[in-house]
């Protein structure tokens, strides 16, 4: 009994200290694909050789040294999408996130929200949400790091990640 309830608190212990993120709760669910990348996988892929880099791998290798996690998550069912847009909207008062950009487009509502660096263009956090319209994937996008906001678009055409054109206008915006 003893050795129960010793187990017991270690593993709620380990719960607090790795606490879920706040999107993480739609990781494994049955309408939601998902993409989590972390900062082990982008080391290992910074440091993977090509034969010839051109400018634009070796900006994508700067980059993605960079980068500590990205999370995407895609869905079309409806109450998902719901359950996503409310924790976005509550993440992103509680993060303190600025708007960078947003765009309404053919019933389609892109929100992308940054916690700033440095500088203007340095980037810690970058939050996107696409409100997909009818038919549309609802895309929810989260990535940290210490990067620049000029090099996302380096980023959305290597991993062709959804919303990436909505990324690519964002980077181009600003600068």
């Amino acid at each position: 009994m003893k050795n129960f309830i010793i187990t017991l608190v270690f593993a709620f212990v380990t719960n607090v200290f790795y606490a879920q993120g706040a999107f993480d709760k739609f990781d494994g669910l049955d309408d939601v694909t998902s993409v989590i990348v972390n900062k082990k996988m982008f080391d290992l892929m910074s440091k993977v050789k090509a034969d010839n880099q051109d400018k634009e791998t070796q900006q994508y290798i700067n980059l993605i040294k960079k980068l500590d996690y990205l999370k995407v998550f895609t869905t079309k069912n409806p109450k998902i999408e719901a359950d996503m847009k409310a924790s976005a909207d509550k993440y992103i008062k509680s993060a303190g996130l600025e708007e960078l950009m947003r765009v309404n487009d053919s019933g389609k509502n892109v929100k992308i929200m940054v916690k700033s660096g440095a500088s203007d263009t340095q980037i810690k956090e970058l939050l996107m949400f696409v409100d997909g319209a009818k038919n549309d994937e609802t895309v929810l996008l989260s990535l940290t790091g210490n990067f620049d906001l000029n090099e996302i678009s380096v980023l959305t055409d290597k991993m062709n990640l959804p919303g990436g054109p909505d990324l690519k206008k964002a980077s181009k915006g600003k600068k």
